[in-house]
């Protein structure tokens, strides 16, 4: 069966008798029309079908109505971890809600993420970006700014303020883990961590360290590449440390599962011979038996203001900062008082 011709602008313009630039300054929302002609323009188009082509509004210079989210992570344990998926949705309900579709795209590394940049720069692509996961040195922010694009950094802040972002209060999330920890009566501490170049790791370490030295409190760090496998490998050493921790902190649920997992194997309980948190939030949490002490924040609200600025920045109007809510805590088995 043939594939249906789309509509044009020329077919709606002659469908009512108008100019095609009258039929164009109507849907675009453009002064210059009537209302009623406005009207009749919106309703045909809507009884056609009809949208803009790509490629047309691209070759004229007009916006393209999608932003670009690249992220640079391993596909397979990208489905693993809730956080993004819930970001991703949260960012979506406002786009499409103005209009916009999001691009989403998973790459390898930075290097193949700042390719899929200029692409999209030299295609005309999208008109706005997201980038995250900001690490040491990152070339990103420089190449967007040097590009003229539209962007936003989702977490933060970047250090060398290249581009706006939409902040996480990482040292607020370690303080209220480590501080409630403390209060039930654990006294070494251990941090399972991200991979170290990741910025927000980084931060997160430093505000680990801090808080348990200002309580005089044994503290360890290992780092990881957010995998099951490493997880497990993380805790085991730290199990086998001279001095075992009664406390494990984990950077997201799933390497808080994977420790659980090794505790289990090791015969020890959660939380009577370790307690256990994670600095991520989601089902998994809830699910899990003891159930999972973890800092809550809600990633599609972080997600909906990572929108509602790039947005902002795209029309051109004042760019104002977002403020996500702050994190809090929400205490369930795994860290029951000692």
């Amino acid at each position: 069966m043939p594939r249906r011709a789309r509509p044009t602008l020329k077919d709606l313009a002659a469908r009512l008798g108008i100019s095609e630039t009258a039929a164009s300054f109507a849907l675009n929302g453009r002064s210059g029309v009537s209302a009623q002609t406005r009207q009749r323009v919106l309703a045909l188009a809507a009884e056609l079908q009809w949208s803009p082509h790509h490629a047309a509004r691209t070759l004229s210079g007009s916006a393209s109505m999608t932003i670009g989210f690249a992220l640079t992570r391993d596909v397979r344990e990208f489905g693993t971890e809730s956080f993004y998926l819930r970001l991703l949705a949260g960012t979506q309900a406002v786009l499409s809600g103005a209009g916009y579709g999001l691009l989403f795209h998973m790459t390898r590394s930075v290097a193949e993420e700042l390719t899929v940049l200029r692409r999209w720069s030299d295609e005309r692509r999208v008109d706005g970006v997201i980038i995250s996961d900001l690490r040491r040195g990152d070339p990103r922010p420089a190449l967007l700014r040097d590009l003229g694009i539209p962007a936003v950094l989702a977490g933060g802040p970047d250090p060398r303020r290249l581009i706006p972002c939409v902040s996480v209060d990482d040292g607020v999330a370690i303080g209220l883990l480590v501080g409630h920890l403390l209060e039930t009566g654990r006294r070494r501490l251990a941090y399972v961590s991200g991979p170290g170049e990741l910025l927000h790791v980084h931060r997160r370490v430093t505000a680990f360290r801090r808080t348990a030295g200002a309580a005089r409190a044994p503290r360890d760090v290992l780092g990881t590449d957010y995998s099951d496998a490493q997880g497990r490998a993380a805790t085991a050493r730290l199990l086998d440390a001279p001095s075992r921790p009664d406390a494990l902190i984990f950077d997201n649920e799933v390497l808080a599962v994977a420790g659980v997992r090794t505790l289990r194997a090791r015969d020890l309980s959660v939380p009577a011979d370790v307690a256990v948190a994670s600095v991520e939030d989601s089902p998994v949490c809830t699910a899990l038996t003891p159930s999972l002490t973890a800092v809550h924040r809600d990633p599609a609200v972080f997600g909906e203001s990572v929108a509602r600025r790039l947005l902002r920045l795209v029309h051109g109007t004042v760019d104002e900062p977002e403020e996500p809510p702050r994190p809090t805590i929400t205490v369930r088995e795994s860290t029951a008082p000692a």
